[in-house]
Parts: C-alpha cells; sequence; structure tokens
C-alpha cells in the first residue's frame, strides 16, 4: 500500500492540469480503490478530491506568481468558469487570485509523502469472528465526520431516541452481542467540500423480520469481521485505535476493508472516565 500510496500522489503532481482518472489506474494497477480511499483519508484528514483540489490551487498560485493571467491559470487548472476558481482560491488561501502578484511572498506546498515510520512497544490486539447474514436496526442521522473528541451530533441522536424506539431496540436485539452499537455507514470518502458526512446509527444487531418502522434498517451480508477491543481514557482511546487501524494495522495486514458498516461499542467504567471499547471493522482475506 505504501508503494501504491506514493504513486497515485506522483501521478496527481504530473497531471495536476489534466483530468485525472484515478479509477482507471486503480483498475490497471489492480489496487482496491474502496480501501486505498480509505487508507489515504484516515492517514491525511484528505479525500483524494480534496487533496487533488489542493494540490490545483497550489500550483495555480504559483503560475499566477510567474506572472499568469487569472483567466489563463483558471482554465489550465481544470476549473469550468472564472468565478468557480475565484472562490475555490478565496476560499483556500483567504485571497482573491487578482492580488497574487502584489503580494510579497512565496508559498511553498510540497506533496505528501508516505513513508514506513518503524516503533516499538505498542501491541495491536484483534481477532477474526465470522458472522451470518444480520441486520442493524436503530435511529439513525447524517453526521459530520469528526475523530477528536466528543462529536456532539450523535450526542443529539442519541437523546433524540424516544422511550418506544428504546423498548422497540430492546425487543429485536436478537444475537449473542447484545450491546447498543455506535455503528458507522455511508462515509463520504469522495466528498468535495470542507467536512464530510457519514450515516450513523444508535442500534443493535438483529436476525428478526418484524421490526416497526419507527426504526431503521441497514442489511448487512455474512462476512468476517476484524475486532478490536481497547481500555482507557474515553473518547481518546477508541479514537487512538480506530487511527491505528488504517494507518497500521490495514497497510501490513492480510485483509482489506468490505464496504460494509462498521460499528462499536462501550462500556463506561465507574469513574465516568475510562472505558472498554470494541471496534468491529468488516474485512475479508487480500
Amino acid at each position: 500500500m505504501l508503494r501504491e500510496l506514493n504513486q497515485v500522489v506522483q501521478l496527481i503532481e504530473d497531471n495536476v492540469r489534466e483530468v485525472i482518472n484515478l479509477d482507471e489506474w486503480f483498475e490497471s494497477n489492480k489496487v482496491d480503490a474502496y480501501n486505498f480511499r480509505i487508507v489515504f483519508f484516515h492517514l491525511t484528514g484528505l479525500s483524494l478530491n480534496e487533496y487533488i483540489r489542493k494540490r490545483r490551487l497550489y500550483h495555480a498560485h504559483h503560475a499566477l506568481q510567474n506572472g499568469a493571467s487569472v483567466t489563463e491559470v483558471a482554465y489550465a487548472f481544470q476549473y469550468q468558469s472564472l468565478d468557480g476558481f475565484t472562490r475555490a482560491f478565496k476560499s483556500e488561501y483567504a485571497y482573491l487570485p487578482s492580488v497574487v502578484h502584489t503580494l510579497n511572498k512565496t508559498l511553498v506546498v510540497p506533496p505528501f509523502q508516505f513513508n514506513i515510520e518503524v516503533k516499538g512497544g505498542q501491541k495491536m490486539d484483534y481477532k477474526i469472528v465470522a458472522l451470518p447474514k444480520f441486520n442493524f436496526v436503530g435511529v439513525s442521522a447524517r453526521v459530520p465526520m469528526q475523530f477528536e473528541g466528543v462529536n456532539t451530533a450523535i450526542v443529539e441522536l442519541a437523546q433524540s431516541i424516544t422511550q418506544e424506539q428504546g423498548q422497540e431496540l430492546h425487543r429485536v436485539r436478537n444475537m449473542e452481542l447484545k450491546e447498543i452499537l455506535n455503528i458507522s455507514y455511508e462515509a463520504d470518502y469522495e466528498f468535495k467540500e470542507e467536512k464530510g458526512y457519514l450515516s450513523h446509527m444508535i442500534g443493535v444487531m438483529s436476525t428478526m423480520e418484524d421490526t416497526k418502522p419507527i426504526l431503521s434498517i441497514c442489511p448487512v451480508e455474512e462476512c468476517l469481521w476484524a475486532v478490536f477491543p481497547n481500555e482507557g481514557k474515553f473518547p481518546e482511546v477508541m479514537q487512538e485505535t480506530s487511527a491505528n487501524i488504517y494507518s497500521q494495522w490495514l497497510a501490513s495486514s492480510e485483509y482489506d476493508i468490505l464496504p460494509y458498516p462498521n460499528f462499536s461499542f462501550t462500556k463506561m467504567k465507574e469513574d465516568g472516565k475510562e472505558a472498554y471499547c470494541e471496534i468491529w471493522i468488516p474485512v475479508k482475506h487480500k
């Protein structure tokens, strides 16, 4: 994966003025596009689309510094209109492209480069579990992606659950894992705005077919799940484990992620500050 990450970064850099068809590159190089986009996003905090946009604007800035006109630069870097380029440029740099030539400063933003950093001492425990086909059942909403701190949108979702919905959740949970789960799916790994969103469900696992319509249903096919237990200060320990799954474990394991929901559950300790958590990721053998 490390080699492919650097190859794609170089491909973007070499073709920053062109239409970049990454799906074609993924297919010809036999790279799983879904896994690549997830790993790239979790390593950088950017979708591939957002990274391409930033690299184009950086090179556009450099061209403007060298005396090119705003109109020339806008169309050279694949913008369909001068207004669209101007808005994107100002959003990125907080000033208009027309004033770049008057600024007495040089902008240097090198492309990403991915390297292996060898660290010792931290063991990542996990197990592989096979589950049959089932449904996630619960209350769901689109929420902003957030990798640090408490996601207030998820807190609000939890607070919105009615007594009737809570009773139905308890009725339909009939699988071995009976915890109340935080389930994430349909993430915007291709988002083009500053923030991406995902669907988040607070729910349970069920094979029952008579769920009341007051709850949402998300079906999942039979597959393997990589399970990562973690324990410590909440939510930091779970967020750190999640980051390590994508930045360390996935790059070196014999598994790829499936495009199904992932989920977690948390058991708070008596002090209210620490917790035992598990993160479940759907996977397949490479």
